[in-house]
């Protein structure tokens, strides 16, 4: 038996009738494990292993074996045959399953394999008397490879439930071996690189990004539970708005025209549809800034927002404190989180906290009455970074973000400064502020909403000013949208909106918003791309 595998690994010739072996690969070497996992201490680079491999896809076809056919007659997953295992068994019922090949073990006559897919892992027996010419398949097939088994269920003397096959076929033949999980995929960078893999070797993966599906699901769940119509606005824009961001630049072939990527999920766009008689709308969907990479935020991201007519921000506010109870319930089973330093519980009471007095009970300094000289010395005194051309508004935003780092949350940050708040309406009772609110949980914001501003006029100087910043320097400031400032001349009604990103997901898994993505943009491997091994199955 021994002889019979290393002709395998020494001359690349296929395996003998009924000849199996388990190997795993540190990215270009590998780790031979033969049968019942007895390591073979054989060294073999991963160029060698592909070689092996394509020589038993040409022996498949020299059989008269399709070994990329475009059906499978798949009628029943992994996890029904396990829950249904005692009614299978007793009708005696053939079933048909597919899947990857995991694991192989078993020799002669006798070969067993770990088959799994999406719903969970069975064992499938292969016994030379039910197969016959099936048989000799066998020793063409890897780990890795995806395969069609029919038979029949039942229960080893281990007590493991398995599948006796009468027929198998294979779907995909894979010509690259799989990773070892505790070796090959170490190093972050191939990670995230190569997620495909990480995928296939990690269920706990899967369940994470099936988690933020939930997370998505229940959002929406809960917003047309409460009346909302969800909608779909422009992607892209002739003046992004609805955010302070540095937005990210496009041609328009067709138009002939430069147009940028949304900012934010439609704020103006969902704004002028309170205008033409909405009065409840949601969107979720993708929105850019091409601004830094952090553990906290990317470039490309999904966010929610919603627009509510005749409501004000505290009618958001205890709405969307209902939401977040309601999606950690239904995405984590739980409203308890650890978020690093922070023990954070959704379900307990959730304070209000004072943008403006809280600044100067920390810090000192009332940014109301503060010039921006003041504002600059105290950044200064406290080492704060800042851009060189921030105006007013950042200025202060940047004291504030010095301070809420240390805030655990639930918590309502309110009465925001109008200058950093160009969208919100002022408060009543001081027009120095505006009916705005943030959740705060673990030092960070996770949500913005306010009552929406509605004065056109008002409106319009605002939009001056955000420009005047942008000439002045600072890319993240808003500019003039002459054609929202028009819709509201036509009349908006007391309007109130909020949004939050999928960094609220990431901060309630306590992972960086990278891991939280399942295809992260990265940089292009040109070296990997051009030293492939072969056409169709590059490293990108």
């Amino acid at each position: 038996m021994l002889d019979c595998r290393l002709c395998i690994f020494l001359k690349t010739k296929p395996l003998k009738q009924g000849v199996l072996f388990i190997h795993v690969v540190k990215y270009g070497k590998l780790e031979p494990r033969g049968i019942n996992g007895v390591d073979m201490n054989i060294g073999q680079t991963e160029k060698e292993l592909i070689e092996v491999r394509k020589n038993k896809l040409n022996r498949l076809k020299e059989l008269g074996i399709d070994p990329y056919p475009s059906l499978s007659k798949k009628s029943i997953s992994t996890a029904t045959i396990l829950e249904n295992q005692e009614s299978i068994i007793e009708k005696e019922s053939v079933i048909i399953t597919a899947g990857r090949i995991m694991a192989q073990r078993g020799h002669g006559k006798l070969a067993f394999w770990d088959l799994e897919d999406e719903s969970g892992k069975i064992q499938i027996v292969l016994k030379a008397q039910n197969l016959e010419k099936e048989f000799e398949i066998i020793s063409l097939v890897d780990i890795g490879d995806f395969v069609e088994v029919s038979g029949n269920v039942f229960v080893t003397n281990a007590g493991e439930t398995s599948i006796e096959a009468k027929s198998l076929r294979i779907l995909s033949k894979a010509l690259r071996p799989l990773p070892d999980k505790r070796h090959g995929l170490q190093d972050e960078e191939i990670r995230l690189r190569k997620r495909y893999l990480e995928l296939i070797v990690s269920p706990e993966l899967r369940k994470f990004f099936e988690q933020k599906a939930r997370f998505w699901q229940s959002t929406r769940e809960f917003m047309v539970k409460h009346g909302f119509i969800e909608v779909e606005t422009p992607v892209l824009e002739n003046t992004p708005g609805g955010a302070d961001a540095t937005p990210f630049v496009t041609h328009h072939d067709a138009l002939d025209i430069d147009v940028y990527l949304r900012i934010s999920m439609g704020e103006l766009w969902q704004k002028r549809l309170m205008v033409g008689g909405f009065e409840k709308t949601f969107e979720i969907g993708r929105q850019f800034r091409n601004e830094g990479i952090s553990r906290e935020h990317l470039q490309d991201y999904s966010q929610m927002e919603f627009y509510w007519a005749y409501a004000s921000y505290e009618d958001s506010m205890k709405l969307t404190q209902e939401l977040y109870r309601y999606i950690a319930q239904e995405a984590f089973g739980t409203q308890k989180f650890r978020i690093g330093e922070f023990d954070v519980d959704l379900s307990a009471e959730w304070p209000k906290i004072d943008y403006v007095e809280t600044i100067d009970k920390e810090l000192g300094i009332d940014v109301l009455t503060s010039s921006e000289e003041d504002l600059k010395n105290k950044i200064q005194e406290l080492k704060l970074k800042c851009e060189k051309n921030a105006g007013r508004g950042r200025l202060i935003d940047t004291l504030w973000k010095s301070i809420r780092k240390k805030i655990a949350g639930p918590a309502f940050l309110i009465n925001h400064p109008v200058v950093v708040s160009p969208l919100a309406k002022r408060k009543s009772d001081n027009p120095e502020l505006v009916e705005r609110f943030q959740i705060i949980l673990a030092g960070s914001e996770m949500g913005n909403g306010y009552s929406e501003l509605n004065d056109p006029i008002d409106q319009s100087e605002r939009f001056k000013e955000q420009a005047k910043l942008r000439a002045e320097g600072d890319t993240e400031a808003q500019m003039h949208d002459k054609e929202f400032v028009e819709a509201l001349e036509y009349g908006m009604p007391p309007t109130t909106g909020f949004g939050f990103s999928e960094r609220l997901f990431s901060f309630l898994a306590d992972r960086s918003a990278r891991e939280s993505v399942i295809f992260p943009l990265m940089r292009p491997e040109q070296s990997r791309v051009a030293n492939s091994d072969y056409q169709g199955t590059q490293n990108q």
